[in-house]
């Protein structure tokens, strides 16, 4: 049966026709009839098999991404046309499935993608969160969190039948597991992500995201990253990473007899993989069950050592989970003894308490037992497993040389070009063929078309033509009016203070200032921003707040708003960054230097032709080399700089607030009666109050040179064919960035599939 018969039987099914079917019953039908294909397809083999954990997998809507593996994205856009209707219509149906928070997440749905298209047998594990995040409502000037449901009747999870028990301190709940299927790029294959979740899970809260979190038995699936400010949050948390860990620890030991293997020859035959500490605790975890099976704890902790590997993610502390051994042994008692006994097995190899797993507060030390009990290491770009090298973990990497590698992160350009930029793709499609599809590294034949102005106007307008469609869906769907003309400048990631969306906003009062004063840019300039802050995290929903009261400010100003518009992309998330990331003209990749582990929406604006204007940090140094420093903004302190900074503990903010009056003034600016009269005056002044007193990721160290090479990258605009030409070069040079890539050396030096 060919897939347009799936769809009419699908149909039928529903009672009624692709003719006279509404948009969420063609959505139903093609979900069928891509589901059933994936059904029929057999998973990639091999003498290992990867088990990818992670507390997040931000996969984002599925039925575009699925018929771009399966092939059938021409058909089914032929399909829906001849009955009146398109794929994008179609797809706005489909919720989007609330499984991650930002750049960890997404890159753990790059790599499954990356996974089953290079033919690799490999699933990803992690929990089936049924209101994810939040749902992030602006309506009051100020980040208020809702429920995110996004399971429905027919969803692409699928019941598997299996289920294992998961022994907690007050008795056993059952983890129940559904999968969603990952097919790879035309090649047949389909991988799975399993998700585990409670049995009887609690229904949303009536009000907010405010919920039982001591209801471990049917809350534990309910959200990403509940509120640890409290007992219970924190409870809670490492609740659900034992959840997810013993019933992934379990799937695997099962599948492993159901192969034929005995537990002792877990490690020749199973690849772990912990993205970030999240998952730490299979490690003691899969240790205890090995000696349930008959191992000894040496033998046991010798085949889980060879077994796993850790991906660090960031040097920031408050992301190197510890957790208070009395809390273990609250939690999961099971594997309390064994983590202790891991400690020790740790300080036979060096006594050196820095190193320990459980240090003299008798807290452990995630990333230490992921170090000691993994056989690989790895940072996600050059600068940052160099500063783990030579600075976070020197220790570690002085204990074992031959564990630390580097593995710079990469996105799948199947959705990332080829899925949310068509007219892009097929620009390039028309000027070097296919072939970049499958390698992305042959998209370094653009550079032959430098001097094509042809090309290079190509390239132009559609750039215009994304800021169009993107001009149309703010308007529609959002309420916010921009000019697609004007020059998009594009700032969306995670809500930190290290990302210094609040820099930004010191730009934005800058040049409201300069406005004012009648210094009118060459062109009007759009600053888009889009991000989440985490409930409890105060300082950055302050930052949401600033920003949210610039933009009415702005707005409402005659002499301002036909030069600068500020607009906020509210409940920002996967399908949001289809629209923005193609459209933008400038990518605001400014982090302090050295704290970005690597940055994945850099590669992705890239990808899309945005040209960065960014800090040396993460993954902008590798940017910045392949393209060189003509077709980058580089602005700020180098990461030996801030390094030294934080070191000597020298840094005073009010001392640069003090010395600079034109800083000065912008900064005593988000105090002033006419911002104040536009935002919550609370946040607005603590945001203030952090500036002068804290400024921990020195954005104030930076804001003059972020000010300047933010200008000079505004002026060089204006010159279309040199920006057009800075275009070309970043999409030429972005296939080094590819997640095929980054999983090719994953498996040659890593896991060995």
């Amino acid at each position: 049966m060919n897939f347009e018969d799936r769809v009419v039987e699908a149909l039928a099914s529903l009672g009624t026709t692709a003719d006279d079917a509404s948009g969420p019953e063609l959505f139903c039908a093609l979900l069928r009839a891509t589901r059933d294909i994936e059904l029929g397809m057999r998973p990639a083999t091999g003498e290992r098999k990867l088990y990818y954990f992670s507390a997040e997998f931000l996969v984002g809507r599925l039925l575009r991404a699925n018929l771009i593996n399966l092939g059938l994205v021409d058909e089914v856009e032929a399909f829906l046309a001849a009955h009146g209707t398109s794929l994008a219509e179609v797809e706005d149906c489909e919720p989007e499935p609330s499984l991650g928070n930002g750049g960890l997440g997404r890159l753990a749905a790059c790599f499954l993608d990356s996974i089953a298209s290079l033919g690799l047998p490999g699933d990803g594990v992690g929990l089936n969160y049924h209101y994810g995040l939040f749902r992030q409502d602006l309506s009051a000037g100020v980040q208020r969190e809702e429920p995110n449901p996004w399971i429905e009747p027919e969803s692409w999870l699928l019941d598997t039948g299996r289920a294992f028990s998961v022994p907690f301190g007050f008795g056993e709940l059952t983890a129940r597991m559904y999968d969603i299927e990952v097919p790879g790029y035309e090649n047949g294959t389909v991988n799975r992500l399993h998700l585990f979740d409670v049995e009887d899970p609690a229904p949303a809260p009536e009000r907010g995201i405010d919920f039982d979190k001591g209801d471990v038995r049917h809350s534990l699936t309910s959200f990403l990253y509940p509120d640890d400010s409290d007992e219970a949050g924190r409870l809670l948390r490492l609740y659900q990473q034992y959840f997810m860990v013993s019933a992934g620890a379990q799937l695997i030991l099962a599948e492993l007899a159901e192969r034929g293997f005995e537990p002792a020859e877990l490690d020749r035959h199973v690849a772990i993989h912990i993205n970030d500490t999240h998952p730490s605790l299979v490690i003691p975890e899969m240790v205890r069950l090995l000696m349930e099976r008959g191992l000894g704890f040496e033998e046991a902790a010798g085949v889980v050592e060879r077994s796993c590997a850790y991906t660090n993610h960031t040097i920031l502390a408050e992301a190197l989970e510890t957790w208070p051994m009395g809390t273990i042994e609250r939690v999961a008692p099971g594997v309390a003894p064994i983590v202790r006994r891991l400690d020790a097995l740790a300080r036979t190899r060096c006594a050196d308490d820095a190193v320990a797993v459980i240090d003299a507060s008798d807290v452990a030390h995630m990333a230490n037992m992921d170090v000691h009990l993994s056989h690989a290491v790895n940072g996600v770009a050059a600068l940052h497993t160099q500063i783990l090298v030579t600075s976070e973990m020197r220790p570690f990497a002085e204990l074992y040389p031959h564990k630390f590698t580097n593995k710079t992160n990469g996105v799948t350009f199947r959705r990332w070009l080829m899925g949310c930029d068509r007219p892009l793709a097929e620009l390039v499609s028309s000027a070097i063929g296919d072939g970049w599809k499958r390698d992305a590294r042959e998209l370094e034949g653009l550079l032959d078309l430098r001097d094509d102005d042809a090309f290079v106007g190509g390239l132009l307008d559609v750039k215009r033509a994304n800021k169009a469609a993107l001009a149309e869906w703010l308007r529609s769907s959002q309420g916010i009016e921009v000019d697609p003309d004007s020059v998009f400048d594009v700032q969306v990631k995670r809500m930190h203070q290290y990302k210094r969306q609040q820099m930004n906003a010191l730009y934005a009062i800058w040049k409201y200032l300069q406005i004012k004063r009648g210094n009118v840019p060459s062109r009007p300039v759009t600053m888009i921003f889009g991000a989440k802050a985490a409930p409890a995290y105060t300082l950055a929903k302050d930052t949401i707040a600033l920003l949210l009261a610039l933009g009415r400010l702005v707005s409402s100003d005659v002499q301002v708003a036909p030069w600068l518009r500020l607009a906020f992309v509210e409940n920002y998330n996967v399908t949001a960054a289809e629209r923005l990331i193609p459209a933008a003209d400038v990518s605001e990749q400014i982090s302090l230097a050295s704290k970005e582990a690597s940055g994945t929406s850099n590669m992705k604006f890239m990808a899309n032709g945005a040209v960065t204007l960014g800090t040396l940090d993460g993954a902008n140094v590798e940017i910045a080399e392949l393209v060189g420093r003509e077709n980058i903004y580089l602005f700020g302190r180098s990461s030996e700089d801030v390094i030294g900074l934080y070191d000597r503990g020298d840094y005073r903010p009010w001392d640069v607030w003090g010395c600079d009056a034109e800083l000065a003034e912008v900064l005593d600016f988000i105090v002033s009666p006419e911002l104040l009269a536009c935002g919550d005056a609370e946040c607005l002044t603590r945001v203030y109050r952090d500036f002068v007193a804290k400024d921990y990721f020195m954005a104030l160290l930076d804001t003059r040179d972020y000010v300047g090479c933010k200008e000079r990258c505004l002026a060089d605009y204006e010159d279309r064919g040199a920006w057009g030409k800075k275009m070309l070069v970043n999409v030429a040079k972005s296939g080094f960035f590819s997640s095929d890539r980054t999983i090719l050396e994953y498996n040659r030096d890593v896991w060995h599939l």
